[in-house]
């Protein structure tokens, strides 16, 4: 007799797949409360952060700029009509640590302050218990670095008016760019927040990024005197283009190629934090 029919026997399902950790943002509203979080609690510390954060380039601009400046006098640039032209070096080395500034602040903020809350205090955790997404955390941490930037270079701007280092009614259009400065450097920041173990790590970021770029992106002096090689990559610096985008504004003028320099700003933005949020999705998910 045969034997009836027996039906296949049904497959095991596999397991679900966890989603990528590079996969796209996933954003709402929601950033939004953990922003304010961070600007109520920094209220109590405003002062003391506000001269900290404003101290140290100060003390660069007087230093180099009227110290320094008295001996080199003015520096020749080229305009952005191609023209050679003699500005005083204070007016110089102004336009370009006010880009420093804002670039160091984020950078601060995204390192050392939000390294704090995601791994010390654990109030990263805590936000996550309500209905906030990680995503939405790390963008809100990434603008409140940015804010940070900007309410720096801002205090540091209110002081060079005062000191008449310039006047160009076109330093109004300097803070949105130095705001995408401050989100540029926030991102880029915050992929060394996600690898750091302890705060030791950052030493690397500031020893082997920062600080050569700040040597190489004409900040206090032009990079027209650099080798033919170390200027090549010295246009692929991110606070190269925030300089070129700035220094033309104190001197009365409009940048040349504002395009490209914003179009390079907003794709280390946009790459950066993608990385970012992937590689800090990886640390949580461990």
């Amino acid at each position: 007799m045969n034997d009836p029919i027996r039906p296949p026997a049904p497959m095991a399902a596999s397991p679900a797949q966890p989603p990528s950790h590079w996969r796209h943002p996933v954003l709402s509203t929601r950033f939004w409360p953990v922003f304010l979080r961070n600007l109520l609690v920094w209220r109590k510390l405003a002062i003391p952060s506000l001269v900290g954060n404003i101290a140290e380039p100060l003390i660069w601009l007087v230093a180099f700029g009227y110290g320094m400046g008295a001996l080199v006098g003015e520096v020749q640039i080229i305009t952005t009509e191609g023209a050679s032209l003699a500005v005083p070096y204070i007016l110089f080395l102004a336009s370009g640590s006010i880009c420093m500034s804002a670039m160091n602040a984020a950078t601060f903020e995204a390192l050392y302050s939000a390294f704090s809350r995601m791994h010390v205090q654990k109030t990263w955790d805590g936000i996550m218990n309500a209905p906030v997404t990680l995503d939405d955390v790390l963008f809100a941490e990434m603008l409140w670095a940015a804010f940070k930037a900007l309410f720096t270079a801002t205090a540091i701007l209110g002081v060079m008016l005062a000191l008449g280092i310039s006047h160009s009614p076109k330093l109004l259009v300097a803070w949105p760019v130095l705001l995408l400065v401050g989100i540029t450097f926030s991102c880029i920041a915050l992929i060394f927040n996600a690898l750091a173990k302890g705060y030791d790590f950052f030493t690397y970021y500031f020893t082997l990024f920062l600080t050569p770029m700040m040597f190489l992106s004409g900040v206090f002096f032009p990079r027209e005197q650099l080798p033919q090689v170390v200027l090549w990559l010295s246009n692929l610096l991110p606070l190269t283009h925030a300089v070129q985008l700035v220094r033309p504004l104190f001197m009365d003028q409009w940048p040349s190629d504002a395009w490209l320099h914003l179009g390079v700003l907003v794709a280390y933005a946009a790459l950066a934090f993608w990385i970012a949020l992937a590689l800090t999705r990886r640390r949580f998910a461990g």
